[in-house]
């Protein structure tokens, strides 16, 4: 375990990594970095997410996926379909609840402070609004498989198997290395100008 004392170190930590699999980056309430099976730095992050990840790590969990808002509030993706979260909106708790009580695997959660949300399994997405829904399904219908997404208070990005849909304040800078990388793009995330994603190997690109 590392701990930072600003975004700079978190920088410092995955160039000295050479490798990170996963992020939750955002403009006001901290940042988190993690690598290989739990190695991971962090800096100014809500207090009851850093015991939170320091409890799975003593009982060699593995953190597959952390959503962070601008307020605070989290979603933390863990083990076998293991799910921790607080203060989320009411109607995502239960899509989780109804996913996770039928077996269905989770890979990716994103929410905002506004209440909308985006959760995708195996089999199956879902999100807090028809409209958001049948956008994704638009691009399933284009790009194919749908495999993450970010949600931010300004802006939407979703990851398909054969492309990418936008949507919102969405960095140009961030689109353009989208289209340009050799990457099986499979987790993504975005605060503000800032933006980050990896393949499932840990192979990544950045600017924070």
């Amino acid at each position: 375990m590392v701990v930072g004392q600003s975004r700079a170190y978190i920088r410092d930590a995955i160039t000295e990594w050479g490798q990170c699999r996963n992020v939750a980056i955002t403009e006001t309430n901290g940042d988190i970095a993690f690598y290989g099976d739990n190695g991971y730095a962090y800096d100014q992050i809500p207090s009851d997410l850093a015991d939170a990840i320091e409890e799975l790590r003593n009982n060699d969990e593995y953190i597959s996926d952390i959503q962070l808002t601008e307020n605070g509030r989290w979603v933390m993706l863990y083990g076998a379909n293991g799910l921790k979260w607080s203060n989320i909106p009411g109607s995502l708790e239960s899509q989780l609840r109804e996913y996770n009580a039928d077996n269905e695997v989770i890979t990716s959660v994103t929410f905002n402070d506004v209440g909308e949300w985006v959760v995708i399994s195996e089999d199956f997405y879902s999100s807090s609004d028809a409209n958001i829904t049948d956008w994704l399904k638009a691009g399933a219908d284009k790009y194919g498989v749908l495999w993450a997404a970010c949600i931010t208070n300004d802006a939407l990005v979703a990851v398909y198997e054969k492309g990418y849909k936008y949507f919102g304040e969405v960095p140009e800078d961030l689109k353009t290395k989208l289209q340009e990388t050799s990457l099986d793009v499979y987790r993504i995330k975005i605060a503000g100008t800032a933006w980050f994603f990896a393949d499932k190997y840990g192979r990544y690109d950045y600017n924070m």
